[in-house]
């Protein structure tokens, strides 16, 4: 069976393979109805259309919920850079896998897809 996200995973740096593994796992047990594919070339749960993305960068990695998702976390996202629908979460801290599930669930539940 094709895995498109493990292909992308281990195309990373060796050091943060672990760290994308427990993301990608946290993000598949919390959408089993979502299907894994590659979309604008990042790692992406989607169900009828495009629920969540993640990807790594060379200082942290990028979690893509989409602007609403932002909004509606912002008091739980106050220590982590955030963009316009983008949450940084840098190497250098624990990345908070709960919270990640958390933002994952609204996204699907709320239909703010993206």
């Amino acid at each position: 069976m094709n895995q498109p996200i493990d292909s992308y995973i281990l195309e990373q740096p060796e050091q943060i393979q672990p760290l994308l593994f427990q993301v990608r796992d946290k993000l598949r047990d919390t959408l089993p109805e979502a299907q894994e594919r590659i979309s604008w070339k990042m790692p992406t749960y989607w169900y009828q259309q495009n629920i969540i993305h993640f990807a790594a960068h060379k200082n942290h990695m990028g979690l893509y919920p989409g602007d609403k998702a932002i909004l509606q976390f912002a008091d739980r996202l106050r220590e982590y850079k955030t963009s316009k629908g983008a949450i940084q979460f840098p190497y250098s801290k624990p990345v908070p896998l709960e919270l990640i599930g958390e933002i994952a669930l609204w996204c699907f539940h709320t239909g703010n897809h993206h």
